[in-house]
């Protein structure tokens, strides 16, 4: 019989702590963390604040440091890489969508989805920012700034941007925590859209029980480690 090969996960973390130092001594913020994301699987990411989600999050992505253990992203070890390489693992890997919009103010809509696009060397950046911002309903609002944007569309540039480099990993840190209920619903509805379209992997932070709901499995942090994994 002919074994079959063994997938690797997208993510993979194994014991991973991280502590910080305080004005009465060390603070630990993640304790043994252990998980792993499958391609092109939608994980939530639930827990009271305080629990670590954002550390978490951020470790993922290589912009935080762990203090031990194993953190391998699409194959790479993070604790390995300089902060060039981690910059570059993240242009080829991995889009972050946070709370805040975070658009360049001095770019219009266009720009600011082309310029990732542009930093990877993409050729045809332009081309393929109208193509993103034609996906999330935006293709009019080409050449407007984000202060002519409201909240909604703003975020959608956000997604835009996002998955205009069609990464590996999504990691979105409550991104609907800016906007009100039905503009909220509307981005949601666009982010697993393009999520299954893109066949990316997701990581999602929220307090949204319903919003959690929509993800394939749920992650529960508490006190910095995982309580409780579930489908």
């Amino acid at each position: 019989m002919i074994p079959f090969p063994q997938i690797s996960p997208l993510v993979h973390l194994s014991h991973v702590t991280v502590t910080l130092p305080g004005p009465t001594g060390p603070v630990p913020i993640l304790r043994g963390i252990d998980l792993d994301l499958a391609a092109g699987e939608t994980v939530s990411l639930v827990g009271p604040s305080g629990s670590g989600k954002t550390t978490l999050l951020m470790v993922i992505a290589g912009l935080e440091r762990t203090t031990s253990g194993l953190v391998r992203v699409a194959e790479k070890n993070l604790a390995l890489l300089s902060e060039d390489d981690l910059a570059q693992f993240r242009r080829d890997n991995v889009s972050i969508v946070f709370q805040a919009f975070h658009l360049m103010p001095t770019m219009t809509a266009l720009e600011n989805v082309a310029v990732p696009l542009e930093l990877s060397g993409r050729k045809d950046a332009l081309r393929r920012a109208t193509e993103s911002l034609n996906a999330v309903g935006l293709g009019h609002r080409l050449s407007h700034y984000p202060v002519q944007l409201s909240g909604g569309e703003q975020q959608r540039v956000a997604l835009a941007r996002a998955f205009a480099t069609e990464p590996a990993l999504l990691l979105a840190d409550e991104p609907t925590g800016n906007l009100d209920e039905k503009t909220g619903a509307h981005i949601v509805d666009l982010l697993f859209d393009l999520t299954a379209r893109c066949q990316t992997t997701l990581l999602l932070i929220t307090h949204d029980e319903n919003l959690a709901s929509r993800c394939q499995r749920h992650v529960r942090l508490r006190d910095g480690q995982i309580e409780a994994s579930f489908r």
